[in-house]
């Protein structure tokens, strides 16, 4: 990894997802580490998986969903956590610099005005590099990521990247893939030109 040189700016951070790295931060420092697991964590994009309460919330229509309308808003609900957060004030302004770029983007649930989940990573080429979600009331960054996934096959795009497994990840059909092997999908995703705005 140390070959390529990263640096912790949006075109290294660009160019550290093509490899299949990306950075996280360390809370009350400036300190940045790149990771790349063996395996990694995918969720397939035919294999979503959504409950029946889930399916009943996204057809009842609880929660308007936006997408890129407050990206930073997005970034900070998912920096908001009791256990701490590896989204730095650093981490807002690369990733800002991102969204600006057209790179990075959030698919965000309202209500009343309110924004109470969501979820943002990174689109490039046929790939999603989801980064983190967050919700203020129950199912909104499920009904996010289902808006997301819908929104990723609409535009023919082919690989959603969610880098570890969580127990909730799982729930909604997130599997294992030897970093060998994603490796192989992320450069035929990258060969691809797909648009997610």
């Amino acid at each position: 990894m140390s070959r390529l040189k990263l640096s912790f700016t949006a075109d290294g951070v660009e160019l550290a997802y093509r490899y299949g790295i990306f950075p996280m931060g360390h809370e009350g420092t400036r300190e940045v580490t790149w990771h790349r697991p063996d395996p990694r964590v995918v969720i397939p994009l035919q294999g979503f998986h959504v409950s029946r309460s889930l399916a009943k919330t996204i057809r009842k229509g609880v929660f308007e969903v936006r997408v890129n309308s407050d990206f930073e808003g997005v970034m900070r609900g998912c920096a908001d956590r009791a256990e701490g957060t590896w989204i730095t004030e650093d981490f807002v302004r690369v990733y800002g610099e991102l969204h600006r770029r057209g790179k990075a983007h959030s698919v965000e649930a309202w209500r009343d005005g309110r924004l109470v989940g969501g979820t943002y990573g990174v689109a490039l080429g046929a790939a999603f590099m989801a980064e983190s979600m967050f919700h203020r009331e129950t199912d909104a960054s499920k009904v996010a990521l289902a808006s997301l996934v819908q929104r990723l096959l609409d535009r023919g795009f082919v690989l959603l990247d969610v880098q570890y497994m969580t127990a909730h990840l799982a729930s909604l059909g997130a599997a294992y893939v030897p970093a060998v092997v994603y490796h192989v999908w992320l450069q035929e995703a990258l060969a691809q030109n797909c648009s997610f705005a």
